[in-house]
């Protein structure tokens, strides 16, 4: 059973929700710690990560095995029993990610590293080829892992699920996202 969606923030509620920040979810010893870009102007208004129901985040997580449906982004307690938490490289909510900077996105990165130090996920998962590569300087990174550590945990790169990302249909992001499901282990 799937929990009730909540209707789409209206146009006035979006523009307000620029500039703020969702908290992270996150707990001790997640199996993966995602790391997005940056909150969307939905995420902004409601508080939750991936807000929009109809982000291909969740029919890929599903698909890749690391939940046994389809979750609705409300349920954040089913995704971190999945072993899975979020945060983000900036905290602030955009439209679309093209609107950050490089330094915005480079400053992400040393928090990201003592989040990732004090909750000791497995891997830390980047979700943007592009923002990594700007937060890390490494040009050529390219999706799976890492030789970088974050926060003492390996680093596994993730094209970004959203579905401006159209050179990443549903398949080709399920069979990214189950690699690293492969990878991690079991969740329990």
């Amino acid at each position: 059973m799937t929990a009730p969606r909540a209707p789409a923030p209206t146009r006035s509620a979006l523009q307000a929700a620029y500039g703020a920040t969702v908290p992270d979810l996150v707990r001790p010893g997640l199996a993966v710690l995602l790391c997005g870009i940056n909150p969307s102007l939905w995420s902004g208004v409601v508080g939750q990560h991936f807000a929009n129901p109809s982000n291909r985040l969740w029919p890929v997580l599903h698909a890749s095995g690391w939940t046994p449906r389809r979750l609705n982004p409300c349920e954040t307690g089913a995704l971190l029993e999945a072993g899975l938490g979020v945060t983000n490289l900036v905290p602030r909510a955009t439209a679309r990610a093209d609107e950050l900077g490089d330094d915005e996105l480079r400053a992400g990165l040393p928090r990201r590293e003592r989040l990732a130090a004090t909750t000791a996920p497995r891997w830390v998962a980047f979700l943007g080829l592009s923002a990594y590569r700007t937060a890390t300087g490494e040009r050529k990174a390219a999706v799976g892992p890492q030789e970088r550590r974050v926060g003492g945990a390996p680093v596994w790169l993730l094209p970004n699920p959203s579905g401006l990302n159209a050179s990443w249909q549903l398949p080709r992001l399920t069979e990214a996202y189950a690699a690293l499901r492969e990878a991690a282990g079991p969740t329990t």
